[in-house]
């Protein structure tokens, strides 16, 4: 009976060790990439602190934003390839809230007229939400 405890916890002994060996074997392996994620995500945080630190200087830092949310609202521009109605050649066509444009140019400059009328409808708005939000204020 002492004997068969005995085995047993060898046994669990090497089992335990067998796992941190391959666990630390695996972690090697795989230490480049961790290592290009965290400093990757190390970059974006301090992009982000110096953009912070720098909007609170910036007295018109609000707009941009107002732009970059809206930016992110608007959907992207897709690319089609089709067959040209004149000379039945396959080009590409950028397609922006279902319509198709000819060049990137054009599809870009409606993405910006989209972007620019949603933050500015934030805008039209924003007097109305301050006046909402104001009475519900404790002064």
């Amino acid at each position: 009976m002492a004997r068969q405890r005995l085995n047993r916890k060898r046994m669990y002994n090497l089992i335990v060790t067998t796992a941190i060996i391959i666990a630390a074997i695996l972690l090697y392996h795989f230490r480049e990439v961790a290592l290009v994620r965290l400093r990757r995500f190390d970059a974006r945080n301090r992009a982000r602190h110096e953009q912070e630190a720098s909007d609170r200087r910036d007295a018109k830092a609000h707009y941009r934003h107002t732009l970059h949310l809206a930016e992110e609202q608007v959907e992207d521009i897709t690319e089609e390839k089709v067959r040209d109605e004149r000379t039945g050649m396959m080009v590409t066509r950028y397609i922006f809230q279902a319509v198709r444009y000819a060049t990137r140019q054009d599809a870009q400059a409606a993405r910006d007229e989209a972007i620019v009328a949603l933050a500015r409808e934030f805008y039209r708005d924003l007097p109305a939400a301050l006046t909402a939000r104001g009475k519900d204020k404790l002064h």
